[in-house]
């Protein structure tokens, strides 16, 4: 076992891992956050997509322990703290970009991804950041309006290239 320190949500947490764990294993057996899913297990589906320092993560592949003194983002992440959506998960919902639901934490947080870094993408941007998760469900095009409506609503908002991460908070667990 391993202790490591990183930020999950914007919050500390301290946890000791297994040296082969994976960041998946963690956030959904050891921290209870259920949220990001595991589709297929080797990096091909992108249903369990997070945010590691901003940038989009397969958890599936990416060591517990290579978190260490990094910032993790997960679907739990994006709400406040006051439970509201982020305009990304309202989208989802009212562009119907969203069927069983199964890949759609990993679809926003690449998309909450390309949206901090372009915050007004094109269509065909929005596609090719996407283009590691699949839906075997939804047509893709609910997907990317979704993302491009959210994209003016952020920038409406005036949080366009908002890095997201500042939702719900986690205590430390050792």
């Amino acid at each position: 076992m391993q202790s490591i320190r990183l930020a999950i949500n914007g919050g500390p947490c301290d946890v000791m891992v297994n040296p082969e764990e994976s960041l998946l294993q963690l956030l959904r057996d050891e921290l209870g956050l259920k949220g990001t899913k595991e589709g297929c297990g080797t990096g091909y589906c992108g249903a369990c997509t997070v945010l590691v320092d901003g940038a989009p993560v397969n958890s599936c592949l990416f060591f517990a322990v290579d978190a260490d003194r990094h910032e993790v983002t997960t679907i739990e992440g994006l709400a406040t703290n006051d439970g509201t959506m982020h305009p990304l998960q309202s989208a989802f919902v009212k562009a119907g970009g969203l069927q069983c639901g199964f890949c759609t934490p990993g679809v926003i947080m690449s998309a909450a991804a390309l949206l901090a870094e372009h915050p007004a993408p094109s269509e065909s941007e929005v596609r090719a950041s996407l283009a590691g998760n699949i839906c075997r469900c939804t047509g893709y095009q609910s997907i990317v309006n979704a993302v491009l409506t959210a994209a003016e609503e952020l920038r409406t908002q005036g949080r366009a290239g908002e890095r997201p991460g500042s939702g719900a908070r986690l205590r430390s667990r050792a």
